[in-house]
């Protein structure tokens, strides 16, 4: 197996965890915390993004970050091939569509909710911050779960195109 394979196959294999995890949020998480009362929201909504900054997420998540650029970089030519060009696509949607909007969106909204002090609050305070955290996180959650299913199937079909 060539360097350049066993990069792409990380990748791959890396940008589909992600995808994964986003999926999984879209598809179960956010509509099960929706169900819950206010304080509960916020209180569950903590523990996650306590519980998600861990070896096994930052591995994927940055991973792909890493790997995307590498394996496009390999894949590149002087006649530039059809995969260099799925790989470009894939890595640009995922630094912009999944990183970009991690970062500079969903985190934010993360620090603002963990900042939170439920103890101290009124129910007026709470709701007001689920208010403002919710629709827009789950909003943006939505933006890096298509843009991370879009990168992930880009990659692979860069697989599948390499001559």
């Amino acid at each position: 197996m060539a360097f350049y394979q066993l990069v792409q196959i990380v990748a791959v294999l890396l940008t589909g965890l992600v995808a994964g995890l986003f999926y999984s949020y879209a598809c179960s998480v956010t509509g099960a915390l929706a169900k819950l009362p206010d304080s509960e929201y916020i209180m569950a909504f903590q523990s996650i993004n306590t519980a998600i900054l861990n070896g096994w997420f930052f591995a994927s998540f940055m991973g792909s970050l890493i790997f995307l650029p590498l394996a496009t970089w390999l894949s590149y030519r002087s006649d530039i091939q059809f995969s260099f060009w799925l790989m470009l696509s894939a890595t640009m949607l995922y630094a912009i569509g999944v990183f970009g909007v991690t970062m500079f969106g969903n985190v934010p909204l993360n620090n603002m909710i963990a900042r939170f002090n439920l103890n101290t609050a009124t129910p007026e305070d709470i709701l007001s911050l689920r208010e403002r955290f919710e629709a827009p996180w789950n909003k943006l959650n939505l933006i890096r779960t298509v843009a991370a299913v879009l990168s992930f199937l880009l990659a692979v079909l860069s697989i599948k195109s390499k001559t």
